[in-house]
């Protein structure tokens, strides 16, 4: 993205240096007995966040996080071009035990051939959610965690952040935007939209989680390849009013036990409630 300030630039994209996915071929989806094998196929992106080398996504300007987060929407447009990939990810690990990379300022980038089961698993509650309801799961979610105001982190525009009501681990968080909207990368780029708060509530949301650690995984969760429908599986039929996307937050709380993930069950000895207030409280400015 074109720079600020008289800097060269303010946020690029480059291959992973080792990619664990190439754009090159064909994913030869095909069977051994009962499962499946592909090729590698994909694409695999490093997102520089910012030129200078100590400006992290909570110390940067919101114009410096709005130009990352128009890059990251950019280049999830141009990847859904292609007919192959059918789920683009944004993630970033933040510190050791997240398993950070590179120093520098980043996230990353991820095209897949299919997409990732816990994204999957989301999709197919809110799709089932509407069937039932003919309403949106996450604007449900939004209207009643304004309502309660118990959860809530923090409110910015068209915008908040909130601790969900089962958290997977201590503090989690969420960001989403109020007015209903699947696809982030077309919501990003819309005229109408104000990327500027976002870059707002995504840098105080990560300041308050820092006052409780440093370590953390973010991901952004986007509608799937709906370019290229399939005809067979019959999904995103209604996806443009079934699903919302957003940001979730998983910071790495020192001191927990044990991991339930492999069982697909959670435990945290914070509830939402407490987890909310304690952000809500912490000087981030």
């Amino acid at each position: 993205m074109p720079g600020l300030d008289g800097k060269p630039w303010s946020a690029r994209a480059v291959v992973h240096p080792a990619a664990l996915y190439r754009v090159e071929g064909e994913a030869g989806r095909r069977g051994e007995g009962i499962y499946d094998r592909m090729n590698p196929v994909g694409a695999h992106e490093v997102l520089v966040e910012n030129y200078s080398h100590d400006r992290n996504l909570w110390d940067a300007s919101d114009a410096e996080i709005e130009q990352f987060l128009l890059l990251a929407a950019h280049r999830i447009m141009d990847l859904k071009r292609d007919f192959r990939f059918k789920y683009i990810s944004i993630s970033k690990d933040c510190g050791a035990t997240a398993g950070q990379e590179f120093d520098h300022p980043n996230s990353q980038l991820t095209a897949t051939t299919f997409v990732p089961r816990r994204i999957l698993y989301e999709l197919r509650a809110g799709r089932e959610y509407y069937q039932e309801k003919e309403r949106c799961v996450f604007c449900d979610i939004i209207a009643q965690e304004e309502r309660q105001s118990v959860r809530l982190v923090e409110v910015r525009g068209g915008y908040l952040s909130l601790c969900p009501f089962a958290p997977r681990v201590p503090f989690e968080a969420w960001i989403l935007p109020r007015g209903h909207e699947a696809n982030f990368e077309r919501f990003a780029t819309g005229k109408q939209t104000d990327v500027r708060d976002l870059a707002g509530i995504l840098r105080g949301t990560l300041r308050r989680i820092r006052t409780v650690t440093e370590d953390f995984h973010l991901v952004l969760h986007t509608s799937p390849n709906s370019l290229h429908r399939t005809g067979v599986l019959g999904y995103w039929k209604t996806i443009d009013e079934d699903y919302h996307w957003h940001i979730e937050i998983l910071p790495i709380v020192a001191g927990r036990v044990k991991s339930y993930a492999v069982k697909e069950t959670y435990f945290t000895p914070v509830r939402s409630e407490t987890a909310a207030a304690r952000l809500r409280e912490a000087q981030v400015e």
